[in-house]
């Protein structure tokens, strides 16, 4: 073995530790260029891509009506089911950056965003995280597991989230600042206990805002530069949109989605991928969700 080699080998012995992470695995086999891209743009925010995506949604409104006759869902369940298949199917759009590294995350995350009171407008805003590790797991129990988390945010109990932001807003700015550069620090020399990272809404695969269900259109969003987040799915009210069916044009009701993607992760052919498993799920809910259930209690908790 060559000197060189013998080097190489020792130091990669002697950096293993720090190169883990309780979130993911380190992505060895990349191209050099792939490599570089997180020392000339070492900020999510000026590595992000923006897309706009439009989804037919004639066949999801009818199977929303008919799953509604057996348990609670509305277009954010969706929504996130649909995140939960295109990270499975897809995965290296569940790869992240963190200490100028690229990480191959070891499980399914989803975030998405909710009102601690519906359609209140002084309501604190909520970041639900919920992992999903069967990329099979029946549409009815994602529901089930969705609103059994919303019921819990909209009870007066305090979340894990509210008890650390009750003690970090309670120290003065200069202890804040560093409490917040420590965290930062940490995370880039891998050294987040696993505990802190499961329990924080940003440490996640991707961000979900679903602006539609207070009636808004969908915003070009950054992504935060805090935490392992490199996707941010924005979504807005259903429209009519004007397309070309057999040469003539009509109003197709669409439901309209705004991307944000750090390309760091990956080339452009699997944000295509990614957004087409997306677009395909919501086109196509009997194939993508199942078949519904032939009974089941009624729920009746709204994200907005």
């Amino acid at each position: 073995m060559s000197l060189a080699k013998t080097m190489n080998s020792l130091m990669q012995t002697v950096a293993a530790p720090l190169l883990r992470r309780p979130d993911g695995e380190l992505v060895t086999k990349i191209h050099p260029y792939r490599r570089m891209l997180s020392f000339m743009m070492p900020g999510r925010n000026e590595s992000v891509c923006y897309y706009d995506d439009y989804i037919k949604v004639d066949a999801l409104l009818d199977y929303i009506e008919k799953a509604r006759e057996h348990f609670h869902c509305d277009m954010t369940h969706f929504l996130v089911a649909a995140a939960s298949i295109a990270l499975h199917d897809n995965p290296t759009m569940n790869q992240f950056i963190a200490g100028k590294r690229l990480y191959k995350r070891n499980h399914v995350a989803v975030t998405f965003t909710m009102k601690r009171k519906k359609l209140h407008k002084e309501a604190k805003l909520a970041a639900v995280k919920m992992r999903f590790d069967d990329r099979h797991e029946a549409f009815a129990e994602i529901c089930k597991r969705i609103n059994d988390k919303i019921g819990y945010e909209r009870t007066d109990s305090e979340t894990y989230t509210d008890k650390e932001l009750d003690i970090l807003t309670a120290l003065p700015r200069p202890l804040l600042d560093g409490a917040m550069s420590l965290v930062r620090w940490a995370d880039y020399n891998n050294l987040l206990p696993k505990s802190f990272i499961d329990n924080d809404g940003f440490f996640t695969s991707m961000v979900i805002a679903n602006l539609g269900s207070i009636g808004m259109a969908p915003a070009f969003h950054h992504l935060y530069e805090y935490g392992t987040c490199p996707l941010f799915m924005m979504v807005g009210r259903i429209e009519d949109r004007p397309v070309v069916v057999d040469g003539k044009v009509v109003a197709q009701k669409t439901l309209p989605i705004r991307w944000s993607y750090d390309e760091r992760i990956d080339d452009g052919l699997t944000s295509k991928y990614g957004m087409a498993s997306v677009r395909d799920a919501l086109e196509n809910p009997i194939e993508a969700f199942g078949a519904l259930p032939q009974s089941s209690a009624k729920s009746h908790i709204s994200v907005a």
